[in-house]
């Protein structure tokens, strides 16, 4: 009997092995370090304490110098640079980091918005007259200054879809990452983005969607997450756009679901494996 049970054991055992190696693989990016304070302190909260394995940092806003101390500080983290042509908070707003006049406004700052929105007539840069040699300049300066504090940066994405301007600009990102041998364009590695219905608006509803995008996810395939962690603090409720006015009680929801030992828990029980970018290209 014994030895039936040791056998028993031993089967389960690597059973349970076999399972999570061909587990699906999740990427759970955590965007906007730099943009305040708060993100700050609640990305690293969700990497140190919770399931996220990446951070973007974006190099042109006010609080970048204190997100390279705190990186710098947890030299594990996977870091992207979260490439970005917009100042879209009202209350606070940041200027690019080149000489690029036709993406800036007439205060010198980025303009609010990528694409056309109506509640910012005008104020995109898709309505100005941008042009292309200052969005490679602005770009490339932006990831020249990440490099030159964070060198071990793996990988660029595009802060509110700001690559996707047009297919030059796009086609132009893609051959900066090649350039600096850092990783942009994941679906050549595969990775999807799995459906997750982000419309609830309380943490139950929003948990239990995180849960059924959790449950989704299907063996040897690998999966990109994107959310903003924050905390609910006088420092991020005073920041906000129209059309996202909720912004410290959302965010404070992102860290709490990245954080929350239900999902953790759904996490083991479906063998997903936590992984990065720099592990995706392995």
């Amino acid at each position: 009997m014994k030895t039936k049970l040791f056998f028993f054991f031993i089967i389960v055992h690597f059973s349970l092995l076999n399972a999570q190696k061909n587990g699906p693989k999740l990427i759970v990016r955590g965007d906007d370090m730099g943009y305040s304070h708060s993100g700050n302190l609640a990305l690293l909260k969700s990497y140190k304490e919770g399931i996220e394995t990446s951070i973007e940092v974006i190099v042109p806003a006010p609080w970048f110098p204190e997100a390279v101390k705190m990186l710098n500080d947890n030299p594990n983290v996977d870091v992207g640079i979260h490439l970005a042509l917009t100042s879209e908070w009202d209350n606070v707003k940041w200027r690019p980091v080149s000489d690029c006049p036709s993406i800036k406004n007439a205060d010198g700052y980025f303009y609010p918005m990528v694409f056309p929105n109506p509640n910012y007539p005008k104020e995109s840069i898709k309505e100005n007259q941008w042009n292309i040699e200052d969005v490679e300049k602005e770009f490339r300066a932006q990831i020249e200054l990440g490099l030159k504090y964070i060198p071990r940066i793996s990988h660029l994405s595009a802060h509110m879809g700001c690559a996707h301007l047009s297919e030059e600009v796009n086609a132009m990102t893609k051959r900066l990452a090649k350039e600096y041998g850092l990783f942009y364009d994941m679906s050549e590695y595969n990775v999807e983005r799995p459906s997750y219905d982000a419309s609830p608006k309380t943490y139950e509803g929003r948990l239990k969607s995180f849960i059924t995008m959790l449950e989704s996810l299907q063996p040897n395939k690998t999966y990109l997450f994107v959310e903003h962690p924050g905390l609910d603090n006088e420092e991020l409720q005073a920041i906000s756009h129209i059309g996202y006015e909720d912004v410290a009680a959302h965010r404070q929801d992102v860290t709490n679901l990245f954080t929350d030992q239900k999902v953790k828990d759904k996490i083991l029980e479906k063998g997903i494996q936590l992984v990065n970018y720099k592990d995706v290209s392995k």
